[in-house]
């Protein structure tokens, strides 16, 4: 039996990676051993490539091959191996912030970056079943991220209003595989919601 993939996306500031903390925690959810992961993955060549890069002055088309690269291998390595023996994978971020953040960056470079960036993707990643996404206004996003946010520069305003923009726009064409997460509340309200529909989900079949 195939496993499910759960993603969870939203522009920098959401508190999408709290809520992932406290779902790793939560009783509920480890009853089927979910298998927590993230993009840019942590500790691996290209994980480590993409982070060096989002801190410095990379070429925007070079960051994003290092984006997708560290994708390829993170499916290779982890994803596909979980799916395959039916486990349920939950990443936070995955090809959709890839999307709608290299969609915005590259807006300059390419005609329509948008979907150059999706092409790139055709025919080998894993599209995922659910994907929850924590949408809240930009300007409530960068004052949560405080000077961290100075540091980056993808938690700028502007930028971000153009990523959230994207980001419900992939909703609207996709209504059955996202849930648009109020991210404006306490993460434990919005962790509840958040499992009681993996739950909902899982145990759907």
């Amino acid at each position: 039996m195939q496993g499910k993939l759960i993603t969870l996306e939203g522009i920098d500031g959401s508190g999408k990676s709290t809520v992932v903390k406290k779902l790793q925690e939560n009783s509920e959810l480890r009853v089927f051993e979910p298998v927590f992961t993230r993009e840019p993955t942590r500790g691996t060549l290209t994980g480590n490539a993409v982070e060096n890069a989002i801190q410095s002055n990379t070429d925007q088309l070079a960051e994003l091959f290092l984006f997708t690269a560290d994708h390829a291998e993170h499916l290779a390595k982890l994803v596909k191996p979980a799916l395959e023996k039916g486990k349920t994978v939950i990443s936070d971020r995955y090809s959709d912030s890839r999307y709608a953040y290299q969609g915005i960056t590259l807006k300059n470079r390419l005609e329509n970056p948008l979907e150059w960036v999706k092409y790139l993707h055709r025919g080998w990643t894993v599209v995922p079943d659910l994907t929850f996404l924590f949408d809240i206004e930009p300007e409530i996003a960068v004052k949560r991220c405080g000077k961290r946010g100075e540091q980056t520069k993808f938690e700028k305003i502007e930028f971000l209003r153009g990523v959230r923009e994207l980001f419900l726009g992939f909703a609207a064409e996709e209504p059955e595989r996202f849930v648009i997460v109020d991210a404006s509340g306490f993460p434990e309200d919005v962790e509840k919601k958040v499992v009681q529909k993996i739950l909902d989900f899982v145990q759907r079949d």
